[in-house]
C-alpha cells in the first residue's frame, strides 16, 4: 500500500510517500480501508518532534480516519466485515489501510458527512476526557473555553452547553467569535481586542468561573489560574 512515513521531524515536507506492506489483522483487531483522514493538532507537533505520546520514528502518523473494515482477525465478528466506521488511535491512519484493536473502530454517526466522521473523534474524546472525566462539570457550573473555536474548542462548547453550563468562550479574530455564538456560548470574547478576566468578572457579577479548558499557555494561562473560584 502508500503510506505516508516519518523518518525525521521537522517540516510538512519530512512526510514521504513510500511503498510498505499492507498490515494484517491480528487477533482482536480489524483493519480498514481508509477513504478519509483527520488531521489534528497532535499530528503537527508529533511531526515537528514535539509529541511525548507519538512513537519512535520511523513510522506512520495519523491518528483518526474514516473508512470501511476489509478485512479482521480471530475472535471478531464476521459482521463486521463491511462496515463504515470512524477510528480513533495512536498513529497510523496515513496509509491506505490501518490495523486497530477492534474497540478502536467505531460505528459512524449517521448523520455526519465522511469527512465529519474522519475529524470527529480526537477532538471530541479529548474535550469529553477534560470536562467530564477530569473536571466532572454539572449543569450550573461557569465554565471557560480558552481557544474555543479550535477542534477540541468548539467540541468542548458543544458539550458544556448541553450539559446547562454557563460558558465563555475565547477566540482571536471576530470571524471566530461569530462561530462562538452560533455555537450558543453565553459570553463570546475576543482576547486579542479584550480582556477576557475583566469581561467575565462583570458577566459574573465580580465572580469568577469553576472551570477552565486552557490550551494557549503563557499570559493567558496565568489570567485563567487567576479566575479560578475556589474549590
Amino acid at each position: 500500500m502508500k503510506a505516508y512515513i516519518l523518518n525525521k521531524f521537522g517540516k510538512p515536507s519530512v512526510l514521504t510517500l513510500s511503498d510498505v506492506p499492507n498490515p494484517m489483522a491480528n487477533s482482536g483487531d480489524v483493519r480498514i480501508k481508509i477513504k478519509r483522514i483527520g488531521l489534528n493538532y497532535a499530528e503537527v507537533q508529533s511531526r515537528k518532534g514535539l509529541y511525548s505520546w507519538a512513537p519512535k520514528i520511523p513510522y506512520i502518523p495519523g491518528m483518526e480516519a474514516f473508512g470501511t473494515i476489509d478485512q479482521i482477525g480471530a475472535n471478531v465478528s464476521p459482521g463486521r466485515i463491511g462496515e463504515k466506521v470512524m477510528i480513533g488511535t495512536q498513529f497510523g491512519s496515513y496509509g491506505e489501510y490501518v490495523v486497530v484493536p477492534e474497540h478502536l473502530a467505531i460505528p459512524v454517526i449517521p448523520h455526519y458527512s465522511e469527512d465529519e466522521n474522519a475529524a470527529f473523534l480526537v477532538n471530541y474524546m479529548t474535550a469529553w476526557i477534560a470536562l467530564i472525566k477530569m473536571a466532572r462539570i454539572k449543569a450550573g457550573d461557569n465554565v471557560l473555553i480558552q481557544a474555543a473555536a479550535g477542534g477540541v474548542g468548539t467540541a468542548a462548547v458543544q458539550i458544556a452547553k448541553n450539559l446547562d453550563c454557563r460558558v465563555f468562550g475565547t477566540c482571536s479574530t471576530e470571524t471566530k467569535r461569530k462561530l462562538l455564538c452560533d455555537l450558543g456560548v453565553d459570553l463570546a470574547i475576543n482576547y486579542v481586542q479584550d480582556d477576557f478576566v475583566h469581561l467575565i468578572k462583570d458577566f459574573n457579577s465580580g465572580s469568577g468561573v469553576d472551570v477552565v479548558v486552557e490550551v494557549v499557555g503563557g499570559d493567558v494561562y496565568q489570567k485563567s489560574l487567576s479566575l479560578l473560584n475556589p474549590f
